[in-house]
């Protein structure tokens, strides 16, 4: 018995080392010179896009020709570093909130990109990698160490103390209204109530999770690294069904629903197709010949997918089969290479495709095909 269970110990650490090379999310010092880059999705909000670059900047840009919008750099860290962002920006009101991976979440002015506030205002926190959620007037997130914080969005302020998970949060909080789900490397979804931080029920799944939690109806769905989808009850936290089929690799990007199916992507390249309601394969896993850990995007009852290596491709939702990609930033740039979650607005994908040295904007209309304007680099600004 003690063999068979050091075993399971190593193949778990081994499995966890695996995947954490698989998605490039290191510590930095971990692996000998290894330094983070981050893979900031795309976030529209009215007439403007917000990202954070590979050099550490909240970027905005104007939607219709892909210009900077601020006349100065909303610079994350001191000056002279470079701080990776991993998470989507999240525009609400008269400010853009984005956290990075030192540790800290940052608060700017939309109009103008000053600084608002930080936290904390000194020191730092562990690595923030997941995306920041912001709602009813407060800012909510997960950090490497653990614990879910929960902020006033005006000031920065911290409204109760962090709930502590067992172990890291890379995933990003969702809520319904009342309740604040989040996923933690220790297995476990946690409800918490939107009025007072405190814990309303825990799920444990099979693995670690680190996919966002998707809610739909009074169901939550959670991809997880023991490869299976899950579905719990949104107000008990009850399991209602684990998927049937088994992927390939783990679960990294969020699922997304269109007419009581899910669409979960998966580190092994394939798209399960899913029932809502029984977790059952509607149809074949779409298999796109590579890593998919950019979260996709539901654009007029059609699924926009991006892998790893670039490609872009739309799944029709009425068939669950996809055609030739629509899009190839290879096409662009043969390097690079699409981490980030996609951002969609008014019929046009915004993707966040880099290189270990460089990141690029492009902005395509899923009807032509084509970009609406040029390839924007966000490191020769």
């Amino acid at each position: 018995m003690r063999i068979k269970n050091s075993r399971l110990l190593v193949f778990k650490v081994l499995l966890l080392l695996a995947m954490l090379i698989v998605v490039g999310v290191v510590t930095p010092g971990c692996y000998g010179r290894s330094q983070p880059k981050g893979w900031s999705g795309v976030t529209v909000a009215n007439d403007a896009l917000f990202v954070g670059s590979l050099d550490g900047r909240l970027v905005a840009l104007n939607k219709s020709d892909g210009s900077y919008l601020w006349p100065a750099d909303a610079i994350l860290g001191a000056s002279e570093s470079k701080v990776a962002i991993y998470g989507t920006p999240v525009a609400e009101g008269d400010l853009v909130y984005i956290g990075g991976y030192d540790g800290k979440v940052y608060a700017f002015d939309a109009e103008s990109g000053a600084l608002r506030w930080m936290y904390p205002r000194s020191g730092n926190l562990e690595p923030i990698v997941g995306d920041l959620a912001v709602f009813q007037g407060k800012v909510y997130f997960g950090s490497n160490d653990g614990r879910v914080y929960t902020l006033d969005a005006a000031t920065g302020d911290r409204v109760w103390p962090p709930f502590e998970t067992g172990d890291k949060i890379w995933s990003t909080p969702a809520t319904n209204g009342e309740t604040i789900y989040i996923t933690s490397f220790d297995r476990k979804l946690y409800a918490l109530d939107v009025a007072t931080g405190r814990k309303r029920w825990e799920f444990k799944a099979g693995g670690a999770l680190i996919s966002t939690p998707l809610i739909y109806g009074d169901t939550v769905y959670i991809g997880a690294c023991d490869r299976y989808v899950y579905a719990v009850d949104a107000a008990d936290g009850s399991l209602r069904w684990r998927s049937e089929v088994e992927a390939g690799k783990w679960f990294w990007a969020k699922p997304v629903v269109y007419d009581d199916t899910i669409y979960a992507p998966n580190l092994d390249g394939k798209v399960y197709i899913l029932d809502a309601k029984s977790g059952r394969e509607v149809a074949s896993a779409v298999d796109l010949k590579s890593p998919i850990s950019s979260s996709p995007v539901m654009v007029d009852g059609r699924v926009i997918i991006a892998s790893q290596e670039g490609k872009v491709y739309s799944l029709d939702t009425s068939s669950n089969q996809v055609s030739l990609p629509i899009f190839d930033v290879k096409e662009w740039d043969d390097g690079q290479e699409v981490y980030a979650p996609l951002g969609a607005g008014d019929g046009v994908i915004y993707i966040h495709a880099r290189t270990s040295k460089q990141d690029t904007i492009y902005a395509v209309d899923i009807q032509a095909g084509g970009t609406l304007w040029p390839p924007l680099s966000l490191s020769t600004k």
